[in-house]
This record gives structure tokens, sequence and C-alpha cells, in this order.
């Protein structure tokens, strides 16, 4: 098999990336990657430089096989697997940790495929093969210190391990559908406290007068997407966080993937628009992105952010719900601990046996933290 990389996702036709994507995960698609090049979120000065992988079968590059998102990292921002101890370690030591390789969509931690295969190409594991073994012959060629594939489906996940990368496990809270009938059958397969809690909570937001509906991106107008857009800053300024995202992003959102996207849109009792949340899906999975508002209401981020999308996932028969990154808070939700995967590469054959130490503890540390969160199980033990 061929490869070559190119410096844009523009420089390949959306139709045969998209080809590739055997799942149809929304952050994948050749137009969410685009977007975020196109609106200027990444791009060399912001630190994330594309050189996106594409395999073929032919030395004519006719038949497209294979494909990978891959960037040129100077720093550590907007992965959410961490690293800074060991670029620390790597600079006392006296060595370049950066420039990286990074196979991943940016700013987004969601678990979904890496390694594009064609699902006509007969042979995904070779493919696969041929797209690890080629991100690494980059590297080297780059002479980068690492290459670092985030949060990895099983399937890549597996095909990585098997060639001998490290595995890092990490943790995040997913939702999973257990053929409940609606939300009120789910709250039965709650202890008495948690579905106390929870109609507590959503009793709330009716005694504040506030309304949150879901809405399709189809039905979403200009103006959703304007307070989506402010909303999203407000609460990267709370936090002070880095605003990865522009308008211009959200407007791309809203022009090429609204038939995957979803809005948890709150109002007040006089109509105003005055938090929302953002959700990308596919057929089987709902995503949870980004939320922010304009105004605090106690129990208004649970409604939008947790029982809403749950309720969305029984209304249309969905396996599962994803509401992103850390938060404990989310396991008295019924969001349980999912482990999450990342696997790493690193030239230096001495920093790589040491990493391969610390990550059999660390691993140790995250299964054993999952064993705690589950004796605080929200659900009934006969469910």
């Amino acid at each position: 098999m061929y490869y070559r990389t190119i410096d844009s996702i523009s420089g390949i036709d959306a139709s045969e990336w998209d080809r590739l994507n055997r799942t149809g995960h929304p952050f994948v698609r050749h137009a969410f990657l685009d977007g975020l090049e196109r609106a200027g979120c990444v791009r060399p000065d912001t630190g994330w430089q594309p050189q996106h992988i594409l395999v073929y079968k032919d030395a004519e590059q006719k038949r497209l096989v294979g494909a990978a998102p891959l960037y040129l990292k100077y720093h550590s921002w907007g992965e959410y697997v961490f690293d800074w101890a060991w670029a620390d370690a790597y600079g006392r030591a006296g060595l370049p940790y950066y420039p990286k390789l990074l196979c991943a969509v940016p700013f987004t931690p969601v678990t979904g495929p890496r390694l594009l295969v064609s699902p006509r190409s007969g042979e995904p594991g070779a493919v696969r093969r041929a797209l690890i073994h080629s991100i690494i012959r980059h590297a080297e060629t780059l002479e980068v210190s690492s290459i670092h594939w985030l949060f990895t489906d099983a399937d890549d996940t597996a095909a990585l391990q098997h060639e001998g990368l490290l595995k890092r496990t990490g943790n995040q809270f997913h939702w999973t559908n257990r053929g409940y009938g609606d939300f009120n059958d789910y709250l039965s397969s709650l202890t008495s406290k948690r579905r106390k809690q929870i109609r507590r909570e959503r009793r709330r937001i009716d005694e504040a007068g506030l309304r949150v509906e879901m809405i399709e991106g189809r039905d979403l107008e200009p103006g959703h997407w304007d307070a989506m857009y402010r909303f999203y800053r407000n609460t990267i300024r709370e936090r002070g966080a880095m605003p990865y995202l522009s308008g211009e992003f959200f407007e791309f959102l809203a022009e090429h993937m609204a038939v995957q996207t979803i809005m948890a849109a709150a109002r007040d009792a006089y109509g105003v628009l005055l938090a929302g949340s953002l959700y990308l899906k596919d057929d089987d999975t709902l995503y949870g992105r980004y939320w922010g508002t304009s105004a605090f209401y106690e129990g208004l981020h649970f409604e939008a952010c947790y029982y809403q999308p749950i309720d969305y996932c029984l209304r249309h028969g969905m396996s599962r719900f994803e509401a992103g990154a850390q938060g404990e808070h989310k396991l008295t939700r019924g969001l349980v601990p999912t482990p999450t995967y990342s696997l790493h590469w690193l030239a230096h054959p001495q920093f790589a046996e040491a990493i391969r130490e610390f990550l059999d503890m660390e691993t140790h540390q995250v299964k054993r933290y999952a064993g705690i969160l589950d004796r605080h199980s929200p659900f009934r033990r006969d469910t």
C-alpha cells in the first residue's frame, strides 16, 4: 500500500473521505474537520498543523482504502488526555517533546474511529496496519518525539495494541439504554433517593417557569446558533478556559451538519432564550458537546445537559449518550464510569519504557477509581 499526507482536509474530496467513515461518526466526518480548518480553529499558528494521512491500494493513488485525521502539535492544549508531565520530563532531560503527532479530533474528547478503513477494502486489518506504520514512518521522517492516538474505539484500540503501542486508560461517564420504555421507566431502575433527587431537580425547572426543548438542527434558526455561540463563550469565560471555537465554526455546523445536530434550548416564561446545550448524533449515540447560559437557574444545567438528552435517546430508540469529559456529579444522574483509551508511540526507547511502567501503575489506579464509583451506583442492585 502507498501513503501520502495532505496539509488540509480540503485536499481530499468529502465523499471519498466519508466513504471510509464506517460508522457515520459525526466527529470524523469531512465536514466537521473541514469546519475547524475553514473557521481558523485549527491551523499552524494555533498549534494544530494538519498532516492527514491517506493510504492507497495502488501507486497511482486512485483507490483510497484508508485515512486518519493527523496533526503536528506544538503544545498539548485541547486534547483531554494529559501528557504535560511527560513533556516536563523530556524538558528536564534536555530533550524536545514538541512537536509531536496527534491522531485525534481537535477539542473533542469523544470515543470514535481514528483509523478510517474502506468497507470495500476486503482486508480491514491490513489497512489498519498500513495506516499505523505509515504514521510511524511519517513521525520518523519528521523526527518528532511521539505519536498519540486519542479516544480510540474498540477496533482501533485492538489494532494499535497489537502493533505494540502503549495503551492508556481513562474514564468518562456514559449513559446506556437498557431497554427502558420512557423516562419514568428509566427512573424506576434507580434507587429511591436518586429518583426523588431527579424529580425534585426537574420540578424546580417548572416552578421557575422555564421550558427546555430539544430542537433538531434542521429547525434551528440563525438566532439559535448565535445564542449557542454566545452561551459557549460565557462558559469559557467563567471557567477561564481557552476559546478554541469561533462563531464561524458554529455557522459552518449550521450549514453543513444540521442533520446530525440538536440543541437543548431553554427559555424563560417570556420566551427569551437564556441557555442552551449542543449535541451531535449518529444513528445510535448522542454526544453532548457545548453548554452555556446567560443566567443561573438551579438545576437548569442538569435538565439541559442530562435529563433532556436521556429523554431524547429514549424517545428515538438510541442506545447511548456520552456527556463529555469529567464530572463525578454525572454518576447520580445515571451516567456510569466507562473506560476510554489512548495509544502512544515514543521514539526514545528509555522514555518509552519509563512511560510503560507509569501506565501500568496508572491503569491500576483508574480501575480502582472505577470500582469505588461503582459502589456509589445510582441504580437499584436488583436492576
